[in-house]
């Protein structure tokens, strides 16, 4: 491409797609197209070269929607757009890790943004291995998430929508699925919230699940904004509680941390937020345990202010106390 042509600059050129094992299929033999500058990237905006193929009999014909750049910045699969590594939604991957997305959400400077991260990947895996320290509870969380076997399962036909209306006359003819459309959180999705991993249902479900199988269920009474640390080094300080609060919740604003309450005697520490929703995530992204000091800590959900428990004075280190300060 020559340099010259200034309205080309940026313009994405490869060979073979970014992507996952479940995406490309079980096909040994595939076949795909390829055709440069086939569409705008789904993130960016960018012309980029489109591959299509068919990863399998009895599937749908599936495309590249991102650029390789855009795939790369969030290490993630250029057709599903799911983490490579792990399997999962970069929703999930940044809250474990404690990674906060430094791509534009919106359509100002993210052409301008894309093109500057090229030289930076250069030699680098993903943007991840560049600026990304993965905290050990993090990594391990990931890893009981992960899915390992491919799920082609998701390769399947699209719905057919003359069916659900009772219209469809092809029968056993038809390309598509004959199934009713069930309509739940999971049917409201996009790239753009996908990508940068924000209000992604799929996401929230499997952190809700985790957290749920951990013991972190979030509580009933929706007063409830307080998560309970025990086990903390005795060298912590309410103020290096703070600072690794705040650092492992990028995608919270430091702002909605209401109060850390530090009780050095038993070692034992009180996290207190202003809205519910800072509380679930926060308990959501320390569901496998938090690092403090060196030290793992164990996260519970604290307790209303008129329920019944252990004074902070009194609270011993054990990680099965949940209290809230007053």
């Amino acid at each position: 491409m020559p340099k010259s042509d200034i309205n080309k600059a940026g313009w994405e050129q490869s060979e073979f797609p970014i992507l996952c094992e479940t995406c490309l299929g079980d096909n040994a033999f595939v076949r795909m197209s390829k055709q440069e500058f086939g569409r705008s990237c789904g993130t960016c905006a960018r012309p980029f070269t489109v591959f299509r193929w068919n990863p399998g009999t009895g599937m749908r014909f599936k495309t590249t929607v991102i650029c390789q750049t855009c795939a790369k910045i969030k290490n993630v699969c250029q057709t599903c757009l799911l983490d490579l590594e792990y399997g999962l939604p970069t929703q999930v991957r940044d809250t474990a890790l404690g990674v906060e997305s430094e791509a534009p959400t919106s359509e100002i400077n993210r052409e301008y943004y894309a093109q500057n991260m090229e030289s930076k990947l250069d030699g680098a895996k993903s943007l991840l291995d560049v600026n990304s320290r993965q905290a050990s509870a993090g990594k391990e969380m990931l890893k009981q998430l992960a899915r390992t076997d491919p799920y082609y399962k998701r390769n399947r036909p699209h719905l057919c929508s003359f069916f659900a209306k009772g219209e469809c006359k092809r029968g056993d003819e038809c390309p598509y699925r004959h199934e009713l459309p069930v309509q739940n959180e999971l049917s409201k999705q996009n790239i753009q919230d996908r990508y940068h991993g924000r209000n992604d249902p799929v996401a929230k479900k499997i952190l809700n699940i985790n957290a749920t199988n951990m013991g972190l269920q979030p509580p009933e009474d929706q007063s409830i904004t307080s998560l309970f640390l025990s086990s903390l080094s005795p060298s912590s300080t309410e103020q290096s509680i703070r600072t690794r609060v705040l650092k492992s919740l990028p995608s919270v604003q430091p702002s909605q941390l209401k109060s850390v309450v530090h009780v050095a005697k038993t070692r034992c520490a009180f996290v207190n937020w202003k809205d519910r929703a800072s509380a679930e995530t926060a308990a959501q992204a320390w569901a496998n345990g938090l690092e403090i000091d060196g030290e793992m800590i164990n996260v519970r959900w604290g307790r209303s202010k008129g329920a019944s428990g252990v004074k902070p004075a009194q609270a011993s280190g054990s990680s099965s106390i949940s209290v809230t300060a007053s």
